[in-house]
């Protein structure tokens, strides 16, 4: 039962790890994209594709 315990407050630790790491991402930015919006008109697909 106290392997339990363990995995259960290791589990924890490495989510918080990844939480820590995300937030810290998207705070510098990382995920901020400038460029695609606006060439995104130039890649439209001129044929659509067959919807019933």
């Amino acid at each position: 039962m106290s392997v339990l315990f363990l995995l259960i407050g290791v589990s924890i630790l490495v989510a918080g790890c990844f939480l820590a790491a995300f937030l810290g991402s998207v705070r510098s930015g990382q995920f901020d994209d400038n460029e695609t919006p606006p060439i995104r008109m130039l890649f439209d697909n001129d044929h659509p594709q067959n919807v019933k």
